[in-house]
């Protein structure tokens, strides 16, 4: 059982849920300790005080904020605490939102919320079943950490979860990033669409959606406490220059109907209605007699 992260409420009008927030996700990869190279001994980070120039205990730590060079103002986690805000110690939710309408870069990591004991289980219901039916997401305000958070509420498998979220400021303008303008083919547009339309899935299962990296760090670990040579990676190919944008989409395409054990074979994109419309016209035309041929008027304008 994940440990609990923090305890309040969930408000929404006059409905009050207690609740547990525990992470909803856990971590995998390899950590290491940093060591010094020549005698593998571990390399510690210590916290000195500058003007006793000794160690501390965390015992002796707390918050300042620097007001001058000269002076810094102590805050106290206690102070934090007893701030009188109405999101210290509940999560408010302020408005309920269609999901699509919250832009995923807002998003942040996610924790579940467990109802605290059996006189929260029906309110914590009840949200949970006006959740799912309104096919809607509840924007909160909590406050965690010494500052004010906007979070996202919605149901996993019957289970609400928090997604803290970025206020609208926190958020980079990317119009800088912009590329320049650039001409698209209708053709070249039609390709990248078949690209994607062969890429497509309904979910994420698949050995292509597991994390090969750590895999491979364990694999190196396990070769070097075995005294062997750790596998190598082979030669990256040299990254060619694309030069026709049209054949390294036609390229993919079929690279991704190869992996799916499709037929690979490069498709012909259709010829423009408007061309063969022309060429008609053209063969028509040599059929006729070269008379009547002049004899045809243009049209008008």
């Amino acid at each position: 059982m994940p440990r609990t992260i923090w305890t309040g409420a969930i408000s929404f009008g006059l409905v009050n849920v207690p609740i547990h927030v525990v992470s909803a996700t856990e971590d995998h990869s390899i950590h290491f300790h940093q060591v010094h190279l020549a005698d593998m001994s571990r390399v510690r980070v210590r916290k000195f005080c500058s003007v006793e120039d000794r160690e501390v205990t965390q015992g002796e730590i707390g918050k300042g904020y620097e007001l001058s060079k000269d002076t810094i103002i102590p805050v106290l986690d206690e102070e934090l605490r007893e701030m009188p805000l109405p999101t210290a110690k509940a999560i408010e939710i302020e408005a309920f939102v269609p999901a699509d309408s919250i832009d995923p870069i807002r998003i942040g990591e996610g924790y579940y919320l467990q109802p605290d004991g059996q006189v929260a289980a029906k309110p914590y219901k009840l949200l949970v079943q006006a959740l799912d039916r309104s096919r809607k997401v509840a924007v909160a305000k909590f406050a965690w950490s010494g500052r004010e958070r906007l979070g996202l509420l919605r149901v996993r498998e019957g289970v609400i979860v928090l997604h803290a979220m970025k206020w609208d400021d926190e958020i980079r303008d990317p119009a800088e990033l912009t590329p320049k303008a650039v001409e698209l083919t209708a053709d070249e547009i039609a390709e990248a669409e078949h690209l994607i339309d062969r890429l497509s899935r309904d979910d994420l299962e698949g050995e292509e959606f597991t994390d090969r990296y750590t895999d491979a760090v364990a694999e190196m670990i396990k070769a070097k406490r075995e005294g062997q040579e750790p596998p190598t990676a082979p030669e990256p190919k040299e990254p060619g220059k694309v030069v026709d944008l049209m054949a390294a989409l036609r390229e993919s395409v079929a690279s991704a109907q190869a992996l799916r054990g499709e037929d690979a074979t490069v498709h012909d994109m259709p010829k423009k209605k408007a061309a063969a419309k022309s060429t008609k016209a053209k063969k028509t035309a040599a059929r006729k007699p070269a008379k009547k041929a002049a004899a045809r008027k243009p049209r008008s304008a």
